[in-house]
């Protein structure tokens, strides 16, 4: 899997200058099965002469979203994937720097498409990309904009497979000698799961993925860390299970890993949550937040696995929404907690400020660990196209998930929960849910 990238910026230093424009194709060595492209706020000015070579002015960028406000999307799309660009080092170097300013460590497998031209394609004056595009017949239209170069880089690449269709094959070093290289052609390019097993069937690996073929491919082509190395060699046998909706492959993939912990999951294997999220009212009117062990009355907001997760969390609560440490359970003492001595604090600690309007920011700070609805139904892409998927959520608990035909999908809650299987409950699912929820890929919600 290969995402193609292309980025304008405010200069050519990555230490010193940012990115305006990026532009992302995901290629999967037959054809682009995804794209990703948007204006970035560099928080400068967009020099004069920067200007008036690529057209994007400092009014078009006042709006665009902040890199961090992208970061994510970058991450995730991009995941598994080898970066390609035109002079890879100018392009990768700006995004490890974005990213470093963030304090993340951004880290890709690198292709150039300059030097993979310069080996493929040999007896050219100029490989810049407009020289060698013009050269090759290959026309860019919105020179100097990222999505205009990164296309024209995606046909460079293109015309580079037909010149060395090695490229895209799977590599026969490394592999494990039982692994059974037809595996590769039965994968689907669907959302599912899917689970590497070592010689004796053990799990050591599970991950999801929108398109399960291309995904799976990447790991065999990623050379990029000792861990990628080794799953690669102990790979001797791979399964799937397709779930045709991105939403059940993620939720899936968390359960799973939970359940049989493989050895190179590391992130959801957590299982036990000991400390839950609490709240309560005080006779004086406030809304106090609390962290507490796990407690057999009463419905936490959200729970953690230990308690430094949870201190982490509601630090970062008190300072988002402007709440009193002291009525966070963050600052032990008789009065005012320190940061009203030092102006951060409006004074809820000693009752300064009316109640109804802490209270009000102590709403929206846990509205965060709840869904828009307590109540609903999610319906996605099913695993063929006369099926549906959906998730059922009951009074703000992840209930379980299942699939139904779409002859029969009336959407009536007794019907729906008939299709559901029942799965736990947790923070991650809660995460999950949430974050689907946020980027409007559901087909439907139904609210009970």
């Amino acid at each position: 899997m290969y995402a193609i990238i292309d980025i304008e910026t405010t200069g050519g230093n990555a230490s010193r200058e940012r990115i305006t424009e990026i532009a992302i194709f995901i290629h999967d060595g037959k054809q682009v099965v995804n794209e990703y492209s948007t204006l970035v706020n560099p928080e400068c000015k967009v020099p004069p002469f920067v200007a008036r070579l690529t057209g994007i002015t400092d009014e078009m960028l006042v709006n665009a979203p902040k890199f961090y406000e992208v970061a994510r999307d970058i991450v995730e799309i991009t995941e598994g994937c080898t970066f390609v660009a035109h002079n890879a080092a100018f392009d990768y170097s700006f995004v490890k720097q974005e990213f470093l300013n963030l304090g993340y460590k951004y880290k890709r497998p690198v292709l150039c498409t300059v030097k993979m031209s310069r080996k493929l394609l040999p007896g050219h004056k100029s490989y810049s990309l407009g020289n060698l595009c013009n050269s090759l017949g290959i026309q860019i239209t919105s020179r100097h904009r990222a999505a205009g170069d990164a296309l024209a880089t995606v046909k460079l690449f293109d015309r580079l497979l037909s010149v060395d269709p090695t490229l895209n094959q799977i590599p026969t070093d490394g592999l494990h000698p039982s692994l059974d290289r037809t595996v590769f052609s039965s994968l689907p390019s669907t959302a599912g799961v899917y689970y590497f097993h070592d010689e004796n069937a053990k799990l050591l690996y599970i991950g999801k993925s929108k398109n399960i073929h291309s995904r799976v491919l990447s790991h065999f082509h990623n050379n990029s860390t000792n861990k990628a190395i080794e799953i690669r060699s102990n790979t001797a046998s791979i399964s799937f299970e397709e779930t045709g909706s991105e939403l059940i492959a993620l939720l899936l993939e968390s359960d799973e890993i939970k359940k049989h912990k493989p050895l190179y999951n590391r992130l959801q294997r957590r299982t036990s949550y000991k400390y839950g999220l609490y709240s309560f009212y005080l006779q004086s009117g406030y809304h106090v937040i609390q962290i507490e062990k796990i407690k057999t009355t009463g419905k936490p907001h959200t729970v953690f696995s230990s308690f430094d997760e949870a201190l982490v969390v509601v630090h970062e609560l008190a300072a988002k929404y402007n709440l009193c440490q002291k009525l966070c359970g963050l600052y032990q003492n008789h009065g005012a907690c320190f940061q009203h001595s030092v102006g951060q604090c409006s004074g809820a600690c000693i009752g300064l400020e009316p109640a109804d309007a802490y209270n009000s920011r102590v709403a929206t700070a846990l509205s965060e660990f709840h869904h828009k609805w307590s109540d609903m139904a999610i319906f996605d892409h099913g695993r063929n196209e006369d099926e549906v998927s959906v998730v059922l959520v009951e009074n703000n608990v992840f209930a379980g998930f299942g699939w139904m035909m779409k002859e029969d999908a009336i959407y009536d809650p007794s019907h729906i929960k008939e299709c559901i299987t029942k799965y736990t409950d947790n923070r991650d699912v809660q995460q999950i849910i949430k974050g689907f929820l946020n980027t409007g890929k559901a087909l439907k919600i139904i609210r009970f």
